[in-house]
């Protein structure tokens, strides 16, 4: 169940044990230096870009992902690339509500706190028209758009509470606002995904009673997403309104930056809304 977990460095210890009795984040240098931050499906590519992007802001990540060896690879590649990061990786089944909650209270207990899950597991079937869907799509576009969410939220919820400055976030489509016919099975997934986010952000604002939310779940809505992989594949491509996997990462290491109360329930657009 879990895969490449590494031997951290006692120096890293004692500056998180410390940072933790402090309430504070390791070395102080920035928001996300020291933070804890949980990343689901982070095998993909916009999961690489993520554990990179985050490794290289100071955080200690915590990737997951069904394929081990591909997340092996993804955690090779950030923790080489940003030398002395603490970047490791879990293999979770995230259809599993057990191995969920395992998963948040294993990362919790080693590292003292969990300041961020970002979900990125995805998934894509559609059809030509809509009178030519296929339930079977559905039925597997819930399992990873709706049932992955609903398990990492409930699982992760009590530790970014704790957290003082704690983020979900969910990546999104456009065509969740606008679904196109032969998208509906896609579309009715990211849309169900979405309020079950601002459901959980609720949560946070009743929580933080008039003080305002000490946590926020938040999400970020793309067209589609683009990496290099695509482009050599296909060059002559325009990808038109895409997102590069670089700049949703910048984007999510940038909510940290803002206040809880701000970014709670809101729906962060990096490509025009419809």
């Amino acid at each position: 169940m879990t895969t490449d977990r590494n031997t951290r460095p006692q120096a890293v210890e004692e500056q998180d044990e410390e940072a933790t009795k402090m309430g504070t984040s390791t070395g102080g240098q920035g928001p996300l230096e020291g933070a804890v931050i949980a990343v689901a499906g982070a095998a993909g590519p916009a999961g690489r870009a993520t554990l990179l992007r985050l490794a290289e802001a100071g955080a200690v990540v915590v990737g997951s992902d069904s394929h081990p060896e591909r997340l092996a690879e993804a955690v090779d590649a950030a923790r080489y690339a940003h030398g002395g990061a603490t970047v490791i990786g879990d293999t979770v089944d995230l259809l599993d509500l057990d191995q969920a909650r395992e998963w948040a209270d294993r990362t919790e207990k080693e590292f003292g706190r969990i300041d961020g899950l970002v979900h990125l597991v995805g998934g894509w079937r559609g059809s030509s028209t809509f009178a030519e869907t296929d339930l079977t799509d559905w039925d597997m576009l819930h399992k990873l758009l709706v049932r992955t969410v609903q398990h990492t939220s409930l699982a992760f919820y009590d530790a970014l509470e704790r957290s003082g400055n704690g983020r979900f976030l969910l990546t999104s489509a456009a065509g969740a606002s606008k679904p196109t016919g032969g998208n509906a099975a896609y579309a009715a997934s990211k849309a169900a995904a979405e309020a079950w986010t601002l459901a959980m952000a609720d949560g946070f604002r009743k929580a933080g009673g008039e003080q305002g939310p000490r946590a926020a779940a938040a999400i970020l809505i793309v067209k589609a997403l683009v990496n290099d992989q695509m482009r050599a594949e296909r060059p002559n491509a325009k990808f038109a309104g895409f997102t590069d996997v670089t700049e949703l990462a910048e984007a999510i290491a940038g909510v940290w930056s803002r206040p809880a109360q701000e970014v709670n329930g809101q729906r962060l657009w990096l490509t025009p809304e419809p």
